[in-house]
């Protein structure tokens, strides 16, 4: 299969499942609110998403493995596209939380397994450049479809829900008609042909420090995206629309780094050097968002963080499915794993400590991440020593 071909369909595909999904962000809250949601009930509906996720990305993951990417993401998109037009019916906040829960388990397929497919189909040179196409997709989807969503929210709360399961119920015909399947037979891990590995298999020896290390940077992230708006308005002066237009820049330049630079510079430099780079600017950014005076100095500095952000999961992604003899699905899964454990965290933990100070969620993300470039450079003397001996 040539990947030339098959990216850019894939990137289109993980697009239109984050279009989707980004389409209700604006609106969940307000809706919520009109089915009876109290401020904690909202923060509950937000978080049980990324619990089920947390739970069930490493089991769709390893699925993949098994019987292959094409069916799990049909499940995983057509799962969404089912939890979107329950969303849109519900007429009670169970309902919803239903939905999400609903929505939770089974688009937790998605993102492992777009990643194991593009494990499959690259050679280890383009394979920073295949990840990093894929967080594209999923950048400008949530820049798009935030949009979109509060456009059509003028005209009814119920309708971005339909859009999106539209959307959603579009991408899954694609999959099933447009989309090769990317492991063959041969290559699969069947159940059955031996003892069932543990799935915390590609969590030991010193791929684990990799895991550990998405989990601060993403734990830094959901801070950040939890406090930034009130910490922006205080600083600043700026309002809901401007804060909008922020974070869509920041999308803007993450996702034009890591469909168009992160290639080239992977095959140059090496997933290592991408990873410590964008730990390394992700923290200049934490440190320059601490000055922030205007809408100008706003977009600028949470821009230069976003960039360097944005780059680290997908080098990440790269390196393990390069390092671990683990199948991709598995890997890949796990990751998003922890990836959802920092952002179960994350939001509470920045809104504690925003709460003693408006600046320590920035000033902790910044000594997260330099914590996280400690522990790469602990992964790297291990695997230098581990190939010496």
């Amino acid at each position: 299969m040539e990947n030339k071909k098959v990216l850019p369909i894939l990137f289109f595909i993980m697009f239109l499942v984050f279009i989707g999904f980004g389409i209700i962000i604006p609106v969940l809250p307000f809706y919520a609110e009109d089915l009876g949601a109290s401020p904690t009930e909202l923060g509950l509906l937000m978080a049980v998403y990324s619990f089920m996720q947390l739970l069930f990305a490493p089991l769709w993951g390893r699925l993949s493995d098994q019987i292959g990417r094409k069916p799990i993401l049909i499940i995983g998109i057509s799962g969404l596209a089912c939890s979107f037009f329950l969303m849109a019916i519900a007429d009670s906040l169970f309902m919803l939380f239903v939905a999400r829960i609903l929505g939770g388990t089974l688009s937790a397929a998605n993102m492992p397994t777009a990643m194991a497919y593009v494990a499959d189909i690259t050679t280890e040179e383009n394979r920073s450049k295949g990840m990093g196409i894929i967080g594209a997709a999923t950048g400008l989807g949530f820049i798009f479809g935030p949009a979109v969503g509060g456009v059509f929210s003028d005209i009814n709360f119920t309708l971005p829900f339909y859009i999106s399961a539209l959307s959603s119920l579009i991408t899954c015909i694609l999959v099933i008609f447009v989309l090769k399947e990317s492991l063959p037979k041969e290559k699969r891990k069947l159940k059955g042909s031996g003892p069932t590995p543990s799935r915390w298999n590609a969590f030991k020896g010193t791929t684990a420090i990799l895991f550990i290390l998405q989990f601060f940077i993403s734990v830094s992230l959901a801070g950040l995206e939890a406090t930034y708006a009130y910490f922006a308005a205080e600083q600043a002066g700026l309002q809901s629309k401007h804060i909008g237009y922020i974070f869509m820049l920041m999308g803007l330049g993450s996702a034009i780094v890591q469909g168009g630079v992160m290639g080239p510079l992977a095959k140059k430099f090496g997933e290592g050097k991408i990873i410590q780079a964008g730990i390394i600017v992700s923290a200049i950014g934490f440190s320059l968002i601490l000055f922030t005076d205007s809408f100008v100095t706003a977009a600028i500095f949470l821009t230069i963080f976003g960039v360097g952000n944005g780059v680290i999961r997908p080098a990440i992604s790269a390196l393990l499915t390069k390092t671990s003899s683990e199948g991709h699905g598995n890997i890949t899964g796990l990751l998003s794993s922890f990836d959802s454990l920092g952002r179960i965290i994350g939001p509470p933990l920045g809104g504690l400590i925003f709460s003693l100070h408006i600046f320590l969620p920035y000033i902790s993300g910044v000594i997260l991440s330099l914590f996280a470039l400690l522990l790469f450079q602990v992964y790297r003397v291990r695997l230098r020593n581990i190939e010496n001996s």
